[in-house]
């Protein structure tokens, strides 16, 4: 049954009872715990939709990176597939150097993050900080595997160089 429907019988009963008990705003309980979940919903999607944006830029950053080096080192490449190293190896440092790059960035920004925690702390004496290592754990897994990810485009070129023409390019 519609809660709603009940609202008039109600509120007859209500009066009958108590002339001046007054109803000002009849609302079910779902509706009140939508109403009141709804600006944590709303911020826990937009922090969402800015994580998934810091993500993708993430990534960009990464692949960018690795291809200008991929492509500043493919006479390397060259070199290497002339003397006899495996198109496996050269996929396996590409995407190696990609992970350590991000790594890197993972370590700092936890160093940052846990600097800036005691700075604002020293600020806000009454800041609570509540220990957050398997968000943290988390978000640097994510990210190791997202750039490990982004890491395979430019890999997979560096394992594609023709020998021939990465000898002749220069």
């Amino acid at each position: 049954m519609d809660p709603y429907a009940l609202v008039s019988p109600l509120t007859s009963l209500i009066r009958g009872m108590a002339p001046d008990q007054v109803v000002e705003r009849a609302t079910s309980l779902a509706d009140v715990r939508a109403e009141v979940l709804t600006p944590d919903r709303l911020n826990a999607m937009v922090f969402g939709v800015f994580a998934g944006v810091a993500l993708a830029i993430a990534v960009v950053g990464v692949a960018g990176v690795l291809a200008f080096s991929v492509s500043a080192r493919t006479r390397e490449f060259g070199i290497r597939l002339a003397i006899g190293a495996q198109r496996g190896h050269l996929l396996a440092g590409v995407i190696r150097e990609g992970a350590l790059m991000a790594a890197a960035g993972v370590v700092a920004g936890a160093a940052c993050g846990i600097a800036m925690a005691r700075v604002a702390a020293s600020y806000f004496p009454d800041l609570q900080q509540r220990p957050s290592g398997t968000v943290a754990a988390a978000s640097a897994l994510v990210l190791l595997a997202a750039a490990v990810i982004a890491s395979a485009l430019p890999a997979a070129r560096a394992a594609r160089v023709d020998v021939m023409q990465a000898l002749r390019a220069e």
